[in-house]
């Protein structure tokens, strides 16, 4: 029987282990002087007890500001300010360390990111937080970025299957094979659609459904992967097909909250945009104080919401102040991810 406690911090280890709580800090902390056994047998136990170290003693041995820079999309609202309430969240949470982050906004994805981030290269920050559009137009400066030492966490962008942002969106290709192997694997009598493309403009979304709904092949489901929902949700509206055409969206607010309830909206898929920012903050952070690897990709579920559980998740809804206007006049279509990855060029 196992009597070794769960968690525990350096003092728990050593005990364990019979060792000194100086070995135990030498292991931990990669420096010389302790036998290769006797840093197996460390490292060993401090797993079995998912051990973490006080990352606020390590800002205070490293005695520095750590700065980190959070480059995001003003528009969605409603997907990328609770995205940056769960980055402040975290960094409220940094006690005793000295963490500098600061915000800066874009109006939607393709527009102002690249001069953002390429403002950021004289700043020389530590680590970056930002959403990626088109990564192939953005690769170059986050090469550069890579290159004199800042670490760029890529946090929110999403995948597509029928109505979906750009397919250049490295997610949105992803999601897609994804959706098409498990609709030819659960049901292959249906058939799949090419996927529309609506370029993260609301009007062209309006305009895609339309001539979808216009065309010989009329769909019996639409998956809208984007938080452009509005306007497909409006041509089906005008069309009379709204509660007729199984309809599936991404993320949540308020306007959707009385077609789930009527069922003219059968599921959305909520991507916990809070939670995402907060994650993204503290694996950014940890990488920077550890200076070690960390797993190049963090995923995280969805919640799936129908109208049975729908009250679990209408008390997380943002109120949209006015001076935003509606989303119904101007939504914006956002590729926004359920993934989170860093990269930092080597040394």
């Amino acid at each position: 029987m196992n009597n070794r406690p769960r968690t525990g911090g350096i003092k728990e280890i050593a005990r364990a282990l019979g060792i000194s709580i100086g070995t135990v800090d030498r292991v931990l902390h990669n420096r010389p002087g302790v036998s290769l056994k006797t840093k197996a047998r460390v490292l060993d136990i401090a797993e079995q007890m998912g051990y973490k170290p006080n990352l606020a003693a390590v800002a205070l041995k490293l005695n520095r500001r750590i700065e980190i820079a959070v480059v995001l999309p003003k528009q969605i609202s409603h997907f990328f300010d609770p995205l940056r309430a769960g980055i402040r969240a975290a960094g409220d949470a940094t006690v005793g360390m000295d963490v500098k982050l600061t915000f800066h906004e874009y109006l939607r994805m393709g527009q102002g990111d690249i001069e953002l981030l390429e403002a950021r290269l004289k700043d020389r920050c530590d680590g970056i937080i930002f959403t990626p559009g088109n990564p192939r137009k953005l690769d170059p400066i986050i090469h550069r970025l890579s290159a004199q030492g800042t670490a760029m966490l890529c946090v929110a962008s999403d995948a597509p299957a029928t109505i979906t942002g750009e397919l250049t969106t490295l997610d949105h290709a992803e999601k897609l094979r994804g959706f098409a192997a498990t609709l030819a694997m659960l049901a292959p009598h249906l058939s799949l659609l090419p996927a529309v493309e609506s370029h993260e403009r609301p009007k062209e979304a309006y305009r895609q459904t339309m001539a979808l709904l216009h065309g010989e092949t009329k769909p019996q489901g639409l998956y809208i992967s984007t938080a452009n929902s509005i306007p497909v949700l409006q041509a089906l509206e005008e069309e009379g097909l709204l509660g007729k055409i199984q309809v599936i969206t991404t993320d949540l607010f308020q306007e959707l909250v009385p077609l789930i309830e009527t069922g003219k909206i059968l599921a959305t898929l909520y991507q916990r945009p809070f939670t995402q920012g907060k994650v993204a903050f503290e694996s950014l952070l940890t990488y920077l104080l550890e200076e070690k690897k960390i797993s190049p990709m963090i995923r995280l579920a969805p919640h799936i919401i129908f109208r049975s559980n729908l009250p679990l998740f209408t008390d997380r809804l943002d109120d949209i102040s006015d001076s935003e206007g509606s989303w119904i006049g101007d939504p914006t279509a956002m590729p926004r991810i359920t993934r989170t990855s860093i990269s930092r060029s080597p040394g």
